[in-house]
């Protein structure tokens, strides 16, 4: 991974809502509106000779429909959508790809998003499992706030998505697509979601949430897999990505301005992480703390009931990665059954 001085953002401002800006040539940005705190999600349309080639969605809503029907009779000029590619499984990235392919389009994402992506959709859930409950106790979320979520409906995928129908294309790592006049290579990221698919041209790079620009995307770990690392694939996915970067690139990320200086930007990304690693193991060996416990080293910010979930998950995500590294243990049990991490 070579140095950067800085990084740069050609584009001050995002496109207007029903507007396009062309970033590169054939290739259109256009922003979605997103109804929580990160509030917006950028779309791409690549002009191909069949149609467009459409890189993420949005959720499925009828304020983003309606979005896409304006961009569609607008910019987009009436030609069709050929194919949907999904960078990864999250909603706001995937959740309207079974409405384009119900008007013919071809959908094109890794086989481990798109069994996510459909297992979610059929995961429907009015109340937490007593998976998710016993998660949370042994991460030591505040019991008021549990007590409030356990009586709750929780989020549920089928809310933001559409269904996905049987069949897709698959993409895969190393693997070549002729996109808008140019040839892109599939490159996977881990620790954001489960085979993030980045495309990459010398002078182009589909990011999606794997390369953004101002803030890190959430590495969390969940009831469905308890002992993952998200933070360790990250941070592998970053210098393994790092390989591939150079300084004139111009990045397409999946939320915020596209930008160039893409090495000095996953250095920034590694050095974040390794950075909270460091301050956690320092902390934990001064006193052993919940997952919940964390956050203030971890983030140094209060932290808000609207992002508590995504803080804990987060949390829990960097006590797993200094277990496996030999810097966190579990040394005992609070009287509700959270676990307490030491040195």
């Amino acid at each position: 991974m070579s140095g950067a001085s800085r990084l740069g953002f050609p584009f001050a401002e995002p496109p207007a809502p029903g507007a396009v800006i062309e970033v590169a040539p054939g290739i259109l940005w256009a922003r979605l509106a997103l109804p929580m705190k990160l509030d917006h999600v950028n779309v791409y349309a690549l002009a191909d000779e069949d149609g467009w080639t459409v890189v993420d969605t949005g959720f499925d809503t009828s304020p983003t429909r309606e979005a896409w029907q304006a961009l569609l009779d607008g910019p987009l000029a009436g030609r069709p959508v050929a194919r949907v590619l999904a960078t990864h499984s999250h909603s706001d990235h995937i959740g309207l790809a079974g409405w384009f392919q119900a008007q013919g389009a071809a959908l094109l994402v890794s086989r481990t998003a798109w069994l996510t992506a459909r297992m979610l959709w059929l995961d429907v859930q009015e109340r937490p499992v007593p998976e998710q409950l016993a998660f949370w106790r042994m991460a030591g979320m505040d019991e008021a706030l549990m007590a409030t979520r356990q009586a709750e409906r929780p989020w549920n995928a089928v809310d933001v998505c559409h269904s996905l129908p049987l069949g897709y294309t698959r993409l895969r790592e190393g693997a070549t697509l002729r996109l808008a006049g140019r040839d892109w290579t599939v490159r996977m990221g881990e620790g954001h979601a489960a085979a993030h698919a980045t495309l990459w041209t010398d002078a182009v790079v589909l990011g999606g949430d794997q390369l953004l620009p101002s803030i890190s995307p959430n590495l969390g770990v969940y009831p469905t897999e308890p002992e993952a690392d998200p933070v360790g694939d990250w941070l592998e996915s970053c210098a393994r990505l790092g390989s591939h970067a150079t300084e004139t690139q111009l990045v397409l990320p999946g939320h915020g301005l596209p930008f160039t200086g893409l090495p000095m930007r996953l250095a920034q990304l590694i050095e974040n992480h390794t950075a909270a690693l460091d301050r956690l193991a320092a902390a934990l060996a001064e006193e052993p703390r919940t997952a919940a416990g964390c956050f203030g080293i971890l983030y140094r910010r209060r932290i808000g009931a609207g992002e508590y979930g995504l803080a804990l998950v987060e949390a829990v995500a960097h006590v797993n990665r200094l277990r496996r590294e030999g810097r966190a243990r579990e040394v005992g049990r609070t009287e509700s059954g959270a676990i307490l991490w030491g040195a």
